[in-house]
């Protein structure tokens, strides 16, 4: 067991040096200088000269530390993420990206996590109950329409409940997380306008979500209805509920938690359009944000976090798995 665990974290260890490799080098491969382009912008828009526009640009440069030879800045930036800092915003210097991806990052991770989770359970249960002999007929009545739904985008289904409950019938916000000029705290109010404001962006996931789950779901529970073990549970006399969840559902899970995985670990980045429709305050808002202002930096530290969170979670999701199904073994048996 220890083998087989230091072997799949030095892999993903590997994998994590490589998307770090990645990263630094690409946005240093875009043609043009970001600090350039940054003073420019700014230098139009006021009296500066040419000569005060390469004065700055250079000194921004030795203050990032772009000035130094390539090899040298790479080293320089695994130091940095050793200790933590993902550098400097270009846009609003001197804030940092970390206190940018901070900002944005609790936001993200309540409203997608949440609703992923709840389309994850939902339609996973859903999935199997149309795969499963005996269903009521409301449950195939009810999969129908959440399948097909599973074919919209969340963006368009995001603009689709706006229009309906947020303007013709306005029940709910159609932007931001709370109030304007509200300050969020820990009391019931803060509490009950965040899930009031959240209700549209979460239901938007939720429902493109609830389909694709289920149908993953139907297709592998019907893999497992004609194995020998659920054959010899219904022989013995086993409750059809127990065959289904003990048998059944847990057997078909391992494909299902492994895109659950990869869902959880993508959600660092946000659902983009879904924020960025909502203008809700989270990581795919403020990643959006600084492509539209080419802050760099920000987008840097945006796209690693999201590589390093699934490296994660696929090396969590590789450990459980024996945990989780003990045909999976660590070694092979001669």
């Amino acid at each position: 067991m220890l083998h087989h665990v230091s072997k799949r974290v030095g892999m993903t260890l590997l994998v994590i040096l490589l998307a770090i490799t990645i990263n630094f080098l690409i946005p240093r491969a875009m043609p043009g200088d970001p600090i350039e382009q940054q003073m420019n912008q700014l230098s139009s828009s006021s009296a500066g000269s040419v000569g005060d526009v390469q004065a700055m640009v250079q000194s921004y440069r030795e203050r990032l530390g772009l000035d130094k030879p390539l090899w040298r800045q790479y080293l320089n930036y695994l130091w940095a993420l050793v200790q933590l800092d993902l550098g400097y915003s270009l846009v609003n210097f001197p804030e940092r990206v970390s206190d940018v991806i901070l900002a944005g990052l609790p936001w993200t991770v309540a409203l997608l996590g949440t609703a992923t989770l709840i389309s994850f359970g939902v339609g996973t249960i859903l999935g199997g109950l149309l795969a499963w002999p005996g269903s009521s007929h409301w449950i195939r009545t009810l999969g129908v329409p959440l399948i097909l739904l599973s074919a919209v985008p969340y963006f368009i289904l995001g603009i689709l409940l706006m229009f309906l409950f947020g303007l013709t019938y306005p029940l709910f916000p159609v932007a931001g997380a709370y109030p304007f000029g509200f300050t969020p705290s820990w009391n019931f109010e803060s509490v009950r306008l965040l899930f009031y404001h959240a209700v549209l962006p979460a239901s938007s996931i939720i429902l493109a979500s609830i389909g694709t789950w289920a149908i993953a779901m139907r297709g592998m529970v019907i893999s497992v209805r004609g194995e020998d073990y659920i054959m010899l549970a219904e022989a013995k006399g086993l409750p059809p509920r127990r065959v289904f969840f003990a048998y059944g559902l847990r057997n078909a899970m391992l494909p299902q938690l492994t895109h659950l995985a990869l869902t959880l670990s993508h959600i660092v980045s946000g659902a983009i359009l879904v924020e960025v429709i909502f203008a809700y305050p989270g990581i795919g808002y403020r990643l959006y944000q600084a492509i539209q202002a080419k802050d760099y930096f920000v987008v840097q530290g945006i796209v690693l976090l999201l590589s390093i969170s699934i490296a994660v979670a696929m090396l969590v999701m590789d450990l459980i798995y024996p945990l989780i199904d003990p045909r999976i073994g660590t070694e092979k048996k001669s």
